[in-house]
């Protein structure tokens, strides 16, 4: 079975028409955190638990819309939940970029974060800079990190998956944190 997409307009259309849709947003829970399209629910990719999956997809007869920030991760979501035998998914053209493109509703957190693309920009381009340099004044084996960095971007691309993104959207800051509940039974002193 080929994957499925549509536009943002689309989805769009459907909720105002009162379609009950579930809009299923991929990326990590601070980028989740910061915006993201109104109606979404957040399961991040590195995360996503297919039997919850199943649950929401069986709920009626309309597919999962997946999107994450532009279309890549959500691509890859529904690529796992189709192997997994969730078949009714789409992946939403652009994701949360487009959505906001068009100017539809949003809830905007009170933080900002770097979005995991810059992070993996960041970490790469600081990982061959630190390489050139060890190479230049240490020995010139740490030019083999670099060379290793520019291996890891070129699979990437060709494979159109990240291992270093993978790792970065499970560190801490990409977390959100939630306090802790209290127990509701509980005496008040």
């Amino acid at each position: 079975m080929s994957l499925t997409t549509i536009r943002p307009e689309e989805v769009h259309r459907k909720l105002k028409s009162g379609e009950q849709i579930k809009l299923i947003d991929v990326r990590t829970p601070a980028e989740f955190q910061e915006v993201h399209a109104t109606p979404a629910e957040n399961h991040p990719l590195d995360q996503l638990d297919f039997e919850t999956l199943k649950q929401l997809a069986s709920q009626s007869d309309q597919p999962l819309y997946v999107l994450c920030k532009s279309g890549t991760r959500g691509k890859m979501a529904c690529e796992k939940m189709m192997a997994a035998g969730i078949d009714n998914v789409v992946n939403m053209e652009g994701g949360t970029n487009a959505w906001m493109e068009q100017g539809y509703e949003v809830v905007r957190g009170e933080s900002k974060v770097i979005s995991l693309e810059r992070q993996v920009r960041i970490a790469a381009g600081s990982l061959v800079l630190i390489g050139v340099a060890a190479g230049w004044f240490l020995h010139p084996a740490f030019y083999g990190l670099s060379a290793f960095v520019g291996a890891g971007l070129v699979f990437a691309g060709v494979t159109d998956t990240c291992g270093m993104a993978m790792m970065l959207g499970r560190m801490p800051w990409n977390q959100v944190c939630r306090p802790a509940a209290q127990p509701a039974d509980k005496p008040l002193a």
